[in-house]
Parts: C-alpha cells; structure tokens; sequence
C-alpha cells in the first residue's frame, strides 16, 4: 500500500511517504506557526523523494487531536481535500497514540503497581492533554484535558510508578512527584511525527472511501462569536 501520512497538529509540521506499507521518504521540522504553508510544499518534497505521484497513493493518514486548533484545521482540510479529490481513504490518529507508539521501549517495572505509560502535551494553558496507556500501549483511558494536581487521579487505584512521555512530560513528571508517584520521562519524541502516524495507519483497516476524519476538540476555542453576531456598534 502507498500512503501519504502528514501532521500538522501540534509544534511541529510532517509529512512521510510510505511505499508497499514502508516509509520511502519523510520530513519534520518544529514550529509553532507556519504550518498552513509549509505543509504542502513538504508533501510534494517527500512524494518525490519516495518516487511516488498523488495517483499512485492509495490512502492517507492524518493526526485528528487533541492540538492547537489552527493547526488541526490545516491538516484536517488537507486530509480532506486530498481524499476527496484522490477518492481514497483517510485514517484518523490520535496525537496521543502517535506519540506513544514512538517512545522507546519501556524499562521493567520498578514496583507493583506500575501503570505503563502516560503521555501529556502541552495545551498552551495551564492543564495537559493526557491519556493513558498500558505497558503493550492499549489506551486505558480517553483522551483528556487534565489540570496537573489532577493527574495523579487520572492514574489506577495502587499506582506507585508510570513513565511519561510528550512535551509536556517535565511538568508533568513534577506534578505526579508532588503526588507521591514515581514519575519518569521516556525521553523519547515529545510530539507527533508522520512516519510513526503512517505507520499505524498501516497497521489498521482503513476506513471506508468518503468519511472524513474529524478533530478531537476537548475544549472549545480561544477565539468565540462575539454575542452581538460581530456586528459593528452605530
């Protein structure tokens, strides 16, 4: 399967190129703005890399959230267009996920009660993006926006140990400390990279030709309708 998989959803922008189910070319580059016009040039830079065409793709995979919401719109409108204009399917992926599927492997336990993995973003507010996942990395929990003195409530009953990953994995290391856990960070790829994005999608049946993926907002925007419709004032 050739699959063209791009991310666009947090503080970075990339693009990978998969032929027969493997990665042929990929680009990532950190940024907090820019995304709208550096995502399709790089496309273009990683399908001729790969020896590949937009016909002769036959799915892509995009990141869905949580993220900026700028961001998720830029890559979810690619998606979008590009599937529709491709008739071809499009995955869905969590920015969780793809972070944790891209974490090295675990170190053994250190207690009983060691919970597996918990991956925190940054949500440029004072609260995370969060979710857990097991020591095979099956989510355990939903995604969720979580205030730091409450992550250690997100975490199983008789939980003494997790590891963290994601760019906000300092802090919240520090947060679970505070709460008596043993916390310590993977020091893997804090945000997602669409070589990893790719390759779940690959891994999973697609969905069908025609259903568009469709963000993970776990708040509303900071930006709101005014009341009055935006009307101006006489």
């Amino acid at each position: 399967m050739n699959l063209l998989a791009f991310d666009t959803a947090t503080s970075g922008c990339s693009a990978a190129a998969f032929r027969d189910g493997s990665v042929a070319a990929s680009q990532a580059r950190a940024m907090t703005r820019g995304q709208s016009e550096s995502l399709m040039p790089m496309i273009d830079d990683v399908l001729a890399e790969a020896g590949l065409t937009y016909g002769d793709l036959d799915a892509l995979a995009v990141t869905v959230g949580p993220g900026a919401f700028t961001g998720l719109r830029i890559g979810l409108a690619a998606a979008r267009g590009l599937a529709l204009a491709l008739n071809i399917p499009c995955a869905a992926v969590t920015t969780l996920e793809a972070v944790a599927k891209a974490q090295p492997p675990l170190p053994d336990p250190v207690a009983d009660g060691d919970a597996g993995l918990l991956v925190a973003l940054d949500s440029k507010r004072e609260d995370f993006y969060v979710q857990l996942f097991g020591r095979d990395l099956a989510p355990m929990t939903d995604p969720a926006a979580v205030m730091p003195d409450a992550l250690a409530g997100l975490l199983p009953d008789g939980c003494a140990a997790i590891s963290v990953a994601g760019d906000a994995a300092g802090a919240a290391c520090e947060a679970l400390a505070a709460a008596g856990i043993a916390a310590h960070a993977t020091g893997g790829p804090g945000v997602p990279d669409a070589a990893v994005v790719g390759g779940i999608a690959v891994g999973r049946a697609l969905p069908p030709v025609g259903r568009a993926p469709g963000p993970i907002y776990l708040r509303p925007p900071d930006a709101v309708r005014p009341k009055d419709g935006g009307r101006l004032r006489p």
